[in-house]
């Protein structure tokens, strides 16, 4: 397990950036209370997505709009087309973690990579 930072560190309803042994992640505090990491690089433009606005269970990129699941990773507003990596999070005793792969680094849940 891969220590990303406190709870407290990410408000609800706000996204954070966190680079994790050279990958990129997006930590979101959805407004459904849950937290999420995506992989922060939009698939259409290859820009943070932590800078974007969070909505519901959503993510949208600041730059172009596209949104994406925070849950799946699926792009649910154009123009991305391309899901973007989601990674599993546990919280334990009020700090984000993430599970790490035999090499260290964090492993997408849907099979996404980048």
């Amino acid at each position: 397990m891969i220590r990303i930072c406190s709870t407290d560190d990410v408000p609800k309803g706000a996204a954070v950036s966190a680079d994790v042994d050279g990958t990129q992640l997006a930590i979101v505090h959805g407004e459904d209370g849950n937290f999420y990491a995506v992989y922060d690089v939009c698939s259409h433009a290859s820009v943070a997505l932590s800078e974007g606005e969070v909505e519901g269970c959503t993510l949208e990129c600041w730059l172009h709009g596209s949104r994406f699941d925070l849950r799946t990773g699926e792009p649910t507003g154009l123009p991305a087309t391309e899901p973007v990596p989601v990674y599993p999070v546990e919280i334990h005793d009020g700090d984000i973690y993430i599970p790490a792969g035999a090499d260290g680094r964090p492993m997408p849940s849907n099979g996404v990579t980048r």
